[in-house]
């Protein structure tokens, strides 16, 4: 309806932020250039329309109850750490994890391990190795770099996940429209496991870089961080600073390592146990098709709940007044206001794109460049810019999953919609990991401590190096039609250009004494 105008907020919103750096300020004046656009050039019914968007996400039944569920998620980590528990994890961790890599590792293996819900894990991942990464002068950027290159791309393709039942309903939708009998919509999207290159490549990326080198603008992060102790750059602000917000933990001589597991451990039982209650488990149904109907807002939110009500509990045994737990709730609530307040304007931002039919017009400016050749890497790149313009992964899958497949079967068969689902998934998956507008982006920034453009700018680099090894492994899967082999390939191009280029950037930029520390490992010199 509005052509390429419909494309310029979320371009203006994604230049603003990184010119600027300042996420909200650049979210704010594109929802007001989207009204502008939306009703023909009049300024003052572009600001009517900007407070209208916001209030429409804001009302919205799921947007609020994920605000409340953010919030909860701040409020209990705060307890975590007000309560000493993650000082008394790095405490009995720093025998074990006594290297740089170790502690990188950490992160990275804990994102693994908590595969069932993207949120939930950069608020674990985070809370339990942040402060053991600061220790070994892991730059903020490194760190949320490995919380994000985790978060999404595990929760996509792990083995039981929110993520998984939202995904499973959406094939199951596609398949109902083209009346698709020969094959179940769960055992389609575990055959597009193997063609969802960027999850999986991303997630092999972060070892490599762990135990390889960096090149751009993380590697000179961490020189700075490895050469002056300095975490984040000079003028640099945090998304959010759990320690500004909340000082320094109460009563640290007693703080035990249960402290931060049994509030976890709430989190992630009553989150499981929810999203199958929620999805109709009780009522006989398995365990994919519970995740497929699932209320996740509503099933994260009983989680958070019960994790801030462990915290609340552990710190009354601490002998906390209710002013300090009163404190810490509000402390928690701050952390979080950042996350907040860009989660609304990233959900107007989709409002916008929504109302001028971004999606549409992308869509249909491709639709004569389709070859059953070209399919696959054509979607993935339009499902790379949707979810980098609007900042939503799901938003995304929901968008071009009922057009992909229908698409792809109608001209390649079943063959070829397993690999357009995965290159859906993958192309969605991109930009939830790196757009400055995305909630996850948001969430990593926050639960690494780090600068949010900071952490967008020197990550985009290594994302751009796993999409563009994806786009290719796309081009020759109509040659190749073995995906793992193709992904096979595609590890081995992944090592050895992050070798080429980390030794390249390197040689040319820094000294040898600086390639020397800044791929050092045992003997680093760590913060006192």
């Amino acid at each position: 309806m509005f052509g390429i105008w419909s494309i310029i907020p979320p371009l203006v919103a994604v230049l603003l932020a990184i010119l600027t750096r300042k996420v909200v300020i650049s979210l704010f004046v594109s929802i007001w250039i989207g009204g502008l656009i939306f009703t023909g050039g009049n300024p003052f019914g572009a600001v009517a329309m900007t407070f209208t968007w916001m209030k429409d996400v804001m009302v919205d039944g799921w947007n609020a109850r994920f605000l409340v569920l953010v919030a909860f998620l701040g409020i209990g980590a705060a307890f975590m750490y007000k309560i000493g528990g993650s000082y008394a994890l790095v405490r009995s961790l720093q025998h074990k994890i006594n290297t740089r890599r170790r502690a990188q590792m950490f992160g990275w293996i804990l994102g693994i391990v908590v595969f069932f819900n993207d949120y939930v894990n950069s608020v674990i991942a985070g809370n339990a190795s942040k402060d053991i990464n600061g220790k070994y002068r892991v730059s903020k950027e490194k760190f949320a770099y490995i919380l994000d290159a985790t978060a999404a791309p595990m929760a996509t393709i792990g083995p039981v996940s929110d993520w998984i039942g939202f995904q499973v309903s959406l094939i199951a939708a596609a398949f109902v429209s083209i009346s698709m009998v020969e094959t179940q919509p769960y055992f389609a999207f575990l055959s597009s496991i193997q063609w969802n290159f960027y999850s999986i490549l991303s997630l092999i990326a972060v070892p490599l870089f762990i135990f390889g080198k960096d090149f751009g603008p993380m590697a000179k992060a961490e020189l700075r961080s490895l050469k002056t102790g300095k975490l984040i750059e000079d003028g640099a602000v945090p998304l959010s600073s759990v320690e500004m917000d909340l000082g320094d933990p109460i009563n640290q001589e007693k703080a035990n390592v249960w402290f931060f597991i049994l509030p976890l451990v709430t989190l992630i039982g009553v989150g499981i146990w929810a999203l199958w209650y929620t999805g109709g488990g009780p009522e006989g149904k398995n365990l994919m098709d519970a995740l497929a109907d699932t209320e996740v807002d509503v099933a994260l939110q009983w989680a958070a709940c019960a994790m801030t009500v462990v915290g609340i509990i552990l710190a009354l045994i601490q002998k906390f007044s209710f002013k300090d737990i009163e404190d810490t709730v509000m402390g928690g609530i701050r952390t979080m206001l950042p996350a907040l307040v860009i989660m609304i304007l990233a959900w107007s931002i989709g409002a916008v794109t929504d109302a001028l039919g971004t999606a549409d017009f992308v869509v249909e400016s491709t639709q004569q460049w389709m070859s059953p050749a070209l399919l696959p890497f054509l979607i993935f790149v339009i499902c790379m810019f949707i979810s980098f313009s609007t900042g939503t992964s799901w938003g995304t899958m929901a968008i071009m999953t009922p057009i992909g497949v229908p698409l792809a079967y109608s001209i390649g068969g079943l063959p070829l919609v397993h690999i357009i689902i995965g290159a859906i998934f993958a192309g969605a998956i991109f930009g939830d990991h790196c757009s400055p507008i995305s909630d996850t982006t948001v969430m990593a920034s926050i639960f690494a401590g780090s600068d949010h453009i900071a952490h967008v700018k020197t990550q985009v680099p290594y994302a751009l190096l796993v999409a563009g090894i994806s786009g290719v492994l796309y081009l020759f899967s109509s040659i190749i039609q073995i995906g793992w082999l193709l992904l096979l390939i595609g590890i081995v191009a992944l090592v050895v250009l992050s070798r080429l280029l980390g030794s390249w950037y390197q040689k040319k930029h820094f000294t040898e004494e600086e390639i020397a520390l800044i791929n050092t490992n045992e003997k680093v010199t760590v913060n006192s």
